[in-house]
């Protein structure tokens, strides 16, 4: 699993999106480790990582990421993650709770089915019979650029495919999580902001008035970001997801 540490300070775990890497956050990257050390792995099959003899799947790309986690000797470091990674941090959380101090769930929706049909529509049409179509886009250049085995991207696209077709629903999963979480999500995101309330309703937001010293707020630390005039394409670059996760993450247990 290829990795990069850049900056000093606590340590923040940030797990990129499908077809990307850590490459992807090279805009935030300054102002994130301007007092933060950034771990940037590159997940299975993505970036300089390369694949291996498995499916695609959050679960166990939330076990390489708690592996890594334990082979760094981080003590806790909080993990935050941006759509596919967004989901392998939400997992991350709900299944090694003791190895996250806080986690930042970014574009990621716990149901298929909160997804818009037409993206639902699209994500269907994604298989290996699509890399030749995909070959003047950026997540194409930067496979063919950095990837062990640049001929294997068809293989990453079917893989993707069968994930994105895979009905699930974290909804119980969520209500248990034992980890403080900021749930963000763009305006005009992959799934409707409803979605987002909706997920911090599980944690306890939105029940109450947050009281005039945040006694109100919900139980376990949990907070809600929506972000205004973004989407899912241009939020993992965007300044303000780099501020609320700073803004989330300094705040003392």
């Amino acid at each position: 699993m290829y990795y990069e540490v850049h900056g000093s300070g606590r340590p923040l775990v940030l797990l990129h999106g499908g077809l990307g890497s850590g490459e992807m956050f090279a805009p935030l990257l300054d102002t994130l480790t301007a007092h933060r050390t950034v771990v940037l792995p590159d997940l299975q099959g993505h970036g300089r990582t390369a694949d291996v003899d498995r499916p695609l799947d959050i679960r166990t790309m939330a076990d390489d990421v708690a592996a890594l986690i334990g082979h760094l000797g981080l003590e806790r470091p909080d993990v935050a993650g941006y759509s596919l990674g967004g989901g392998v941090a939400l997992l991350t959380a709900i299944r090694h709770p003791e190895k996250v101090r806080r986690l930042v769930s970014a574009s990621a929706g716990i149901r298929r089915g909160a997804t818009y049909p037409e993206i639902l529509a699209q994500q269907g049409q994604v298989s290996g019979a699509a890399a030749e179509f995909m070959k003047e886009t950026p997540m194409y250049e930067l496979y063919q650029r950095v990837a062990p085995r640049p001929e294997d991207f068809p293989r990453l696209l079917d893989k993707i495919g069968a994930a994105m077709a895979e009905d699930f629903d974290f909804t119980e999963e969520v209500r248990g999580l034992q980890v403080p979480a900021l749930v963000v999500g763009a305006d005009a995101d992959l799934v409707p902001p409803a979605h987002f309330v909706e997920v911090f309703g599980l944690l306890d937001g939105g029940a109450r008035d947050g009281g005039w010293t945040g006694e109100g707020r919900p139980k376990g630390g949990h907070a809600l970001a929506i972000l205004p005039g973004l989407t899912h394409y241009d939020l993992f670059r965007s300044p303000l997801f780099a501020a609320v996760t700073l803004a989330f993450t300094d705040r003392e247990d």
